[in-house]
């Protein structure tokens, strides 16, 4: 065998390990911003927020980024906005549509995520070195599709 191969009937494992590498960096991303005075935000929030953007967006256009429902994703606007990370506004270009926008608590929390996940890659860079882990994102860059980076996880997990 290949030195690095995996043995044969294992190749169920890069999935889970990739999955679980994931996770922990979400959990421990959760936990963080938690102590940092965010304990409700959850990870689908974190897709939410990114499909409002910087521009904010409507309740149907964040349904599309996130491949779910108009209704889906009105609820999570409201949810969004009853924890006061998104604000609702009449359009200025057509009165009868409602944007939402990011307010100031929606821009920390995305800021302080972005911080943390810093933090969380110099962790792994510490544990694995510099080396290895410049070459595992490299060859996931390598793997991964051109334009798999979507905001529609949660809806894909769903089915």
């Amino acid at each position: 065998m290949a030195e690095g191969a995996a043995e044969p009937g294992r190749g169920f494992e890069l999935p889970l390990l990739l999955f679980a590498g994931f996770r922990s960096l979400i959990d421990e991303l959760h936990a963080e911003l938690a102590r940092q005075g965010h304990p409700q935000v959850r990870a689908a929030y974190g897709f939410a927020l990114q499909a409002v953007g910087q521009q904010g967006a409507t309740a149907s256009e964040v349904g599309r980024r996130l491949g779910v429902s108009k209704q889906a994703a009105g609820k999570t606007v409201e949810r969004l906005e009853a924890l006061g990370y998104v604000e609702r506004f009449d359009d200025p270009a057509d009165g009868r549509r409602k944007l939402v926008r990011l307010t100031a608590r929606g821009v920390d929390v995305l800021v302080r995520s972005a911080e943390i996940f810093d933090r969380l890659h110099a962790g792994w860079a510490d544990a694995l070195g510099n080396g290895r882990l410049a070459e595992m994102e490299s060859g996931l860059r390598t793997m991964v599709p051109e334009g798999a980076f979507r905001l529609d996880a949660a809806s894909w997990f769903a089915g």
